[in-house]
């Protein structure tokens, strides 16, 4: 275990210079053994967070949408779901 099951973790980019393989690895990892955690993850990955149970979306410090993935990929011209369709 990496730390001593903290009420909030926060990464920020914490995965933003390894490749995508082990960055699916260590979020697997974060998942297991942070379950009882608040996970904040600040991330430009879209697969980094595509498994959170909410994301918020900001534009110029501004919030612009804030929803699980699921809901957001289903909003016709969202901002998430355009960053969605263009890395995947």
């Amino acid at each position: 275990m990496l730390l001593r099951n903290p009420k909030i973790l926060v990464l920020d980019e914490a995965t933003a210079s390894i490749d995508n393989e082990l960055d699916k690895k260590i979020q697997v990892m974060i998942r297991s053994q942070f379950v009882g955690s608040t996970v904040l993850t600040i991330a430009h990955r879209i697969n980094t967070i595509i498994d959170s149970s909410r994301v918020m979306v900001l534009d110029k410090g501004t919030i612009v949408e804030f929803d699980s993935p699921e809901n957001l990929l289903k909003v016709d011209r969202g901002v998430f779901k355009g960053l969605y369709e263009t890395h995947n």
